[in-house]
C-alpha cells in the first residue's frame, strides 16, 4: 500500500507522526519477545509489523482491508501469507491453526467487537495467546469518528473476559518527554475545539465528521512538530513502556490466553 488511507494510519514517512509511529512501534517491540509459531496479524496498516515479527515466527499471516507492502527479501525469508479481507469474520483461518494473534489499534474500528474476539478465539490453538492494544479511551483528547467506540480498562477487561478467561491487562505509558508532547497536543486540540460551539463532534454522525477530523489532525501534528520538532523528532519507542494497567495509560496492551 503506497498511500495513507486516512490520518488513523500511522507511517514512520511523514516526520509529524513520529510520536504516534513510536507508540505503536513499542507494542511490536513487546510482541517480539512473546510471539513464535504460526502468528496471525490482524490489520497488518503499512507492514512494520511484519518487520518486526516475522523473523520470530515460523508461519506469518497478514490480514488487512487494503493491500500491504511486503518486501521480495521479506517474502524469501520469511514463510509470509498476506489475506485482503474484512474482518470479522475469519473465514479464510482454520480453527484452532493459530499460535498468537497480534491485532493492534484494530478493535476499536470494529462493529462487532464481541464478535471479532469470539473469531480471535476459535482460531487460537489451545494455549494460543491474543496481543490486542486499542487506546485508553480515558487518555483521548476528542472524538475520533474513525472509531466506533473505545474502552476505558474496566470495558476493556470486561469485554476480553466474555471470551477469555486468562486475561493480562498492562498499558503503554509515555516518559516524561512524551507525556510533555501529550499536554502541548492537549492544548492545540482544545483550542481547535472552541469553534464547535455546539459539540457537534458528539451528536453528528460519524460520516459527516470523519473527513474534517483528517484534515485538522493532520495540521495539528503538522503544527506542534513545526513548534515543537526537539521533542517530536527525537521521541523513540524506548521512550514508552509496558507495565501493568492503569486509567492514565495512552493505550491498552492486553494478552489473552485460550
Amino acid at each position: 500500500m503506497g498511500t495513507l488511507q486516512t490520518a488513523e494510519r500511522s507511517s514512520s514517512l511523514d516526520p509529524s507522526e513520529n510520536v504516534i509511529f513510536q507508540r505503536h512501534l513499542i507494542a511490536y517491540k513487546e510482541a517480539a519477545k512473546l510471539i513464535n509459531g504460526i502468528v496471525l496479524e490482524i490489520g497488518s496498516g503499512e507492514g512494520y509489523g511484519i518487520e518486526e515479527l516475522a523473523s520470530f515466527s515460523s508461519q506469518y499471516i497478514a490480514i488487512d482491508k487494503f493491500q500491504t507492502s511486503i518486501s521480495n527479501k521479506l517474502n524469501k525469508e520469511h514463510n509470509i501469507t498476506f489475506i485482503k479481507s474484512e474482518v470479522p469474520p475469519l473465514d479464510k483461518i482454520d480453527t484452532e491453526s493459530i499460535d498468537f494473534v497480534v491485532t493492534f489499534q484494530v478493535i476499536e474500528h470494529i462493529q462487532d467487537d464481541k464478535y471479532f474476539l469470539k473469531e480471535i478465539h476459535r482460531v487460537l490453538k489451545p494455549g494460543g495467546k491474543l496481543i490486542l492494544t486499542t487506546p485508553n479511551k480515558n487518555m483521548s483528547l476528542s472524538r475520533n469518528p474513525w472509531h466506533i467506540r473505545e474502552y476505558n480498562p474496566k470495558e476493556m477487561l470486561t469485554l476480553l473476559q466474555d471470551s477469555f478467561n486468562n486475561v493480562e491487562l498492562k498499558g503503554v505509558f509515555g516518559n516524561e518527554k512524551v507525556m510533555l508532547y501529550y499536554e502541548k497536543n492537549k492544548k492545540s486540540v482544545e483550542k481547535i475545539m472552541r469553534f464547535d460551539l455546539f459539540n457537534m463532534q458528539y451528536w453528528l454522525p460519524r460520516w459527516m465528521l470523519q473527513i474534517p477530523y483528517d484534515i485538522l489532525n493532520r495540521f495539528n501534528r503538522h503544527n506542534l512538530q513545526d513548534k515543537n520538532s526537539e521533542i517530536v523528532d527525537t521521541i523513540r519507542y524506548t521512550d514508552y513502556t509496558v507495565k501493568e494497567s492503569d486509567s492514565s495509560c495512552l493505550d491498552h496492551f492486553c494478552i489473552a490466553t485460550k
